[in-house]
């Protein structure tokens, strides 16, 4: 199949703004919770739609006071935290712009997206971001404005806007018209300078306004409850912002969490309880990973293996009677499922906050097998697809058909192509308007309404969609040989210890691999076997550590050809971090700055 289409389940007002919904939902029904806060004591404190409202206007009001009008943009860069979802709607509310950048931002990143956007004020977390913004400051003269989350900026703003009418702020929003731009979100820069996505407030509804038709009864946990979601992705990357707006409109509770790693983000999942995520596979892996950790540590690794291996086939038969292709599990399989679900199932559901029952993953491929185990366990992970320029989602796995392994069937109002050279092109309202102050770079991706993705990839009978690499990254080796690095990467980084793994081999005579560890699996593999910990360095030439990841390797290389499969690899002692250069912000290798910062050990997997 070469393109596949599905209509609009949602259509986008021909009037007014994204800031409407807080309004409205006000209006009918002012004590329903609408967000979460977390308190200082580290409860959560309900925030209903009538007080979220009279917060959005109240700062609209300081906004106003301040100097903010309409069309003006208004940078912010904070980690995840409630202040954020209330200054983005302030802001749509008075027709501003708002401009994320991403907490970990250097100075040139921070001067780069300041300066191109043309932004008049800005919002940051704390100290040491005013720091890095102040370091570029003499050279952005039209930069009028600093606030300081942590230093009372939300006070003094609030009581700014105490002598401001409500009809001063009523008429910059009753001024808004969807094809207004909502906020210019920066790309992360895989392959040079960072371009500014103009996103409208049309592209946003479009997108979140069919994501939450379509898949509404994914957010409850059963029938009838309350619909609860905990946001941990970065409010900078365009798919923490889908989860803030459509969270929102579709009247989902909504709770903020700053800290992506585990041991921060599990404590809350316990006690905040959604009843369903939006996450990247990390999340997934790192979940899964530490219940295998803890039942090895309990002596336990067996049974729990066996319980990963009834999940498994329990997900696939599933997914066979879902597509007509089989009757189901058997007795006999639902049986050793149900006995599982006691067991082992339930506590991961519990470390995920026990009411969790759908998930949806994007940002990056999820392993067919992992998203098989979590549909077996009772976590049905519907992966999907998308970039910042088509507001994030473009294809989901439909809730009553999902295809493990697929990125699923376009979203509604939706079109999917596959150009003659493999290339996904996009077509729908969430298609963005074009790179802000970048006319040619939007003339080589929009053509004729459609977005040219940069992602190869293939359409099944069905209309699911299964991406197959990067035009950019496809290797090809001096024999000839064209090489999609992707696939084989997950495949190894699906080896418990391997954190990382990049695939080289560009008019090279082969390909080889470079491969990082996980510091936690590593620990936990030396106490099981009794070896002591090792720096780094002596680490990765431990024999028996080689001899795992020369596994990994060997199991990737069973699904491609002898000409495709990694011949060497090398284990390296520290990960690829953003700190460095050699990851995204949403934690995408930068293979130029990796191939780079180690050439040396690339040269010596030649020689």
């Amino acid at each position: 199949m070469r393109e596949f289409t599905v209509p609009p389940l949602a259509t986008t007002p021909q009037a007014g703004g994204l800031a409407d919904a807080v309004f409205d939902h006000a209006d009918d029904d002012p004590h329903r919770v609408a967000l979460a806060r977390k308190t200082a004591d580290g409860h959560w404190q309900d925030v209903t739609s009538g007080q979220f409202r009279d917060e959005v206007m109240a700062l609209a009001k300081g906004l106003l006071a301040r100097g903010v009008r309409f069309g003006d943009r208004v940078a912010i860069m904070s980690r995840t935290r409630y202040e954020w979802t209330l200054f983005d709607f302030a802001l749509w509310t008075l027709g501003a712009q708002s401009v994320p950048l991403y907490p970990t931002s250097s100075a040139e990143q921070v001067f780069w997206t300041l300066h191109d956007s043309g932004v008049s004020s800005c919002v940051v977390e704390h100290e040491d971001h005013a720091m890095t913004v102040g370091s570029v400051v003499g050279r952005l003269p039209q930069l009028a404005r600093l606030w300081q989350l942590d230093a009372g900026a939300l006070e003094d703003l609030l009581a700014a806007g105490e002598s401001v009418e409500d009809e001063m702020v009523e008429r910059h929003r009753r001024a808004m018209t969807p094809d207004q731009p909502a906020t210019i979100i920066y790309t992360s820069g895989t392959t040079g300078r960072p371009k500014g996505c103009v996103i409208t407030h049309a592209n946003l509804m479009a997108e979140c306004d069919n994501i939450v038709e379509r898949f509404e009864t994914a957010f409850h946990s059963k029938p009838g409850d309350e619909a609860a979601t905990l946001l941990f992705l970065p409010l900078a990357h365009v798919f923490g912002r889908m989860v803030e707006v459509a969270a929102i409109r579709g009247r989902v509770k909504l709770g903020h969490q700053p800290n992506l790693s585990a041991a921060a983000l599990l404590p809350d999942l316990q006690t905040f309880q959604p009843t369903f995520i939006l996450a990247v596979p990390y999340i997934f892996e790192k979940v899964f990973a530490a219940a295998r950790r803890k039942a090895e540590a309990e002596g336990r690794s067996g049974p729990f293996d066996k319980a990963v291996d009834v999940a498994v086939r329990y997900a696939e038969a599933q997914e066979a009677k879902a597509f007509g292709t089989g009757p189901g599990p058997s007795a006999s399989l639902r049986m050793q499922h149900q006995f599982f679900d006691k067991v082992v199932y339930s506590k991961v559901r519990g470390a995920m906050g026990g009411r969790i029952r759908h998930a949806m993953s994007g940002g990056s491929a999820m392993e067919r097998r992992l998203g098989l185990f979590f549909a077996g366990a009772g976590v049905i992970v519907y992966e999907g697809y998308g970039l910042t320029e088509s507001t994030a989602a473009a294809t989901a796995n439909p809730p009553e058909r999902t295809r493990y392994g697929t990125v699923g069937v376009p979203i509604p109002g939706t079109s999917v192509h596959i150009a003659d050279d493999g290339e996904v092109w996009l077509r729908g309202g969430q298609i963005f308007t074009g790179y802000h102050n970048d006319p040619k770079a939007t003339d080589t991706v929009l053509r004729d309404g459609w977005l040219a993705t940069g992602d190869l990839g293939a359409l099944d009978d069905d209309g699911y969609l299964t991406i197959t690499g990067r035009k950019k990254e496809v290797l090809v080796t001096s024999g000839g040989k064209t090489v999609s690095p992707v696939g084989l990467e997950e495949r190894v980084r699906a080896h418990p210890l391997v954190a990382q793994c990049i695939v080289v081999g560009n008019d090279r005579p082969y390909i080889a691999a470079l491969v990082t560890l996980d510091p936690e699996a590593v620990s936990h593999w030396l106490a099981m076997r009794g070896k002591p910990e090792l720096p780094p360095s002596e680490l990765v030439r431990d024999p028996d550590l080689e001899t795992e990841i020369r596994r990994a390797v060997v199991a990737a290389n069973t699904a491609v050809s002898h000409a495709e499969s990694i011949r060497t690899f090398r284990i390296l002692a520290a990960q690829f971090s953003e700190e460095h250069g050699l990851l995204t912000p949403s934690l995408k290798l930068k293979r130029k700055a990796i191939e780079q910062a180690y050439a040396v050990e690339v040269e010596a997997l030649y020689h």
